[in-house]
């Protein structure tokens, strides 16, 4: 059986600082009152990502995100891990988020020109309770589909996403957003959007 020890802010130099809350006990039911919130909230940030409305996007993080993606090994059964120590796709706080979005704005996002077309598929969305009552964990599955130009084929990418959302005043925010790639090798030209 295969001890998996999943990786961890702390293991990231940007992720030092970053909320530590974990879940604690089962998935909350369909219909419990925090579930509805959290799924309402996915669902809308997908749109805002689709219509890569990203100004927007950025007043939902909270300013101590942490947003992860480890790249992924492939390796023997039973070796404990199954992603690289200290290597990521994507390895950014709210500072070096905020100054991705802003070269879109510039002649200078040569990887978004043309824009791509994309579409966040969201499913198997679980949330759970947390020892604070203002955060909430949610696991979901995303399929990204991603399109650019005319000839070149388009891309999917698969994920599981364990996110922390923190209720600030009337406002929910992404406070975490750790991204479980499913393959080793991303069949796409590059990776300037947002999962």
């Amino acid at each position: 059986m295969s001890t998996y020890i999943p990786i961890r802010s702390s293991q990231s130099p940007l992720g030092a600082t970053a909320a530590t809350t974990e879940s604690v006990g089962a998935a909350l039911p369909f219909d419990d009152p925090r579930h509805l919130l959290a799924h309402h909230w996915l669902v809308e940030e997908a749109y805002l990502l689709d219509r890569q409305d990203y100004e927007v996007w950025l007043d939902l993080l909270a300013e101590d995100i942490h947003y992860f993606m480890p790249i992924k090994l492939t390796t023997a059964l039973g070796a404990g891990y199954d992603t690289a120590r200290r290597m990521a796709h994507f390895d950014e706080d709210k500072y070096s988020l905020s100054r991705r979005v802003a070269r879109f704005h510039t002649e200078h996002a040569w990887t978004e020109d043309p824009p791509s077309r994309i579409r966040h598929h969201l499913s198997n969305i679980r949330t759970f309770a947390t020892p604070n009552e203002q955060e909430l964990i949610a696991e979901s599955a995303v399929l990204l589909f991603r399109s650019r130009g005319d000839v070149a084929e388009p891309s999917l990418i698969s994920a599981g996403r364990t996110d922390l959302l923190r209720r600030e005043g009337d406002t929910w925010r992404l406070a975490r957003r750790h991204i479980a790639v499913d393959e080793s090798v991303l069949r796409t030209q590059n990776l300037a959007v947002f999962l």
